[in-house]
């Protein structure tokens, strides 16, 4: 076996009141002003923002609570005027992955010596946003949902002009510079949306061990994530919160996204492909949309290729003694995953989809950016996502 792995993430701290060391890590970043970049439920949340400040002390310049699920280009605009209003040479995102991706493009319209207008046309005409060169802000990030966005070069952003407009930036220098994961700041976000997020998360290191760029190294966090989650997030969406499941859930989180973002490619392919087609454009959670589609794609999957079933059937806990015996008992573990989150089962319960869609949604998935990952036997047609997708109707 032949593979290169290159993959510089942040410091990782993990544990209750982690946060305590928000200046530390920054003072160690040569950073003295930090604008906190978070939506205006979590910016007002005290339970939240009480600790982060605390452990910011003098560093905190100011906080933006602007962000919002839609992700627009916009809100950065408005982001990097705080940044130079305030003076702010680091970001902090608090939140979901829409503050996370925020507080990138922020960074990168921050250090950009174009303006406004002519970003904005740039990203209309390419979908994406040059980063330029020389030194971006350093960015902290303090999740509190596990979609796994965290440990990731990645960031997504929308803007509108006859229409939604989707895209963003893919640069090495976007991997968070510090990460802290605080099992206390978890707690306080709602139970459907952390059950929601938390599927998301969890088909990472189920993609990771399937996808043509994965490495023994990717291999074993990921099954190890699994083990953890695969423990952690069943408990979870029965509501329980105790200090064990918090662990299984963050834990395995961070190991599910570790080494998936890398300069040389993602571990992300065909399960997140597919849940980008359903959720564009659609009333649907992503994590809701990787719940339905899930099962359907490892089926498809499975009937196509091995799929790297055997790491997956280890980190699952599936005993089979078959090949089409360890895919059965896959699948049956996702779906026993998905419903203990009390997640959504077909696109049909989706509000504003029609049955008439799929092919259009099928079109979406098969142009997706990330299914150039997939297992590279698997060349699937637009007819057999088509395929799938009716299956999970």
């Amino acid at each position: 076996m032949n593979f290169r792995f290159e993959y510089a993430p942040g410091t990782v701290r993990y544990g209750e009141g982690c946060v305590a060391h928000l200046s530390d890590e920054l003072d160690a970043l040569g950073a003295e002003r930090a604008l906190v970049v978070t939506g205006q439920t979590v910016g007002t949340s005290e339970a939240v923002m009480d600790p982060i400040e605390a452990g910011l002390g003098e560093t905190h310049a100011e906080t933006f609570a602007e962000t919002t699920p839609e992700k627009r280009l916009g809100t950065a605009f408005d982001g990097a005027d705080r940044v130079e209003a305030v003076g702010a040479d680091a970001l902090v995102a608090v939140g979901g992955g829409s503050s996370l991706d925020i507080a990138k493009i922020v960074a990168v319209v921050a250090a950009s010596e174009q303006s406004y207008d002519e970003i904005r046309a740039t990203f209309e005409e390419s979908g994406s946003i040059p980063a330029p060169d020389g030194d971006l802000l350093p960015i902290a990030v303090v999740p509190t949902t596990l979609a796994g966005a965290d440990l990731s070069m990645i960031g997504g952003i929308t803007a509108r002009n006859d229409g939604l407009i989707r895209g963003g930036v893919y640069d090495e220098r976007l991997m968070p510079d510090a990460l802290f994961y605080d099992p206390e700041l978890f707690r306080t976000t709602p139970h459907g949306v952390l059950c929601a997020s938390a599927m998301n998360g969890f088909d990472k290191a189920v993609e990771t061990l399937y996808a043509n760029t994965a490495t023994p190294i990717t291999d074993g966090t990921a099954v190890r994530a699994l083990a953890h989650l695969g423990d952690g997030l069943p408990a979870l969406g029965e509501g329980d919160r105790d200090d064990e499941t918090m662990h299984d859930a963050v834990v395995g989180t961070i190991l599910a996204q570790y080494g998936c973002s890398r300069p040389d490619g993602l571990t992300l392919s065909l399960i997140h492909a597919f849940g980008h087609g359903i959720a564009r454009g659609y009333d649907v959670q992503q994590g809701d949309a990787h719940g339905i589609i899930a099962p359907h794609a490892l089926r498809y999957l499975f009937s196509e290729v091995d799929g790297n079933r055997e790491l997956l059937a280890e980190g699952l806990g599936v005993e089979a003694d078959t090949p089409d015996g360890m895919a059965e008992g896959i699948v049956e573990s996702v779906i026993e995953v998905r419903d203990a989150l009390g997640l959504s089962t077909r696109l049909r319960d989706i509000s504003d989809m029609d049955e008439s869609d799929l092919p259009d949604i099928a079109a979406d998935v098969h142009a997706d950016g990330l299914m150039p990952y997939c297992p590279e036997e698997l060349d699937p047609t637009v007819e057999e996502l088509e395929a799938v997708l009716r299956e999970a109707w």
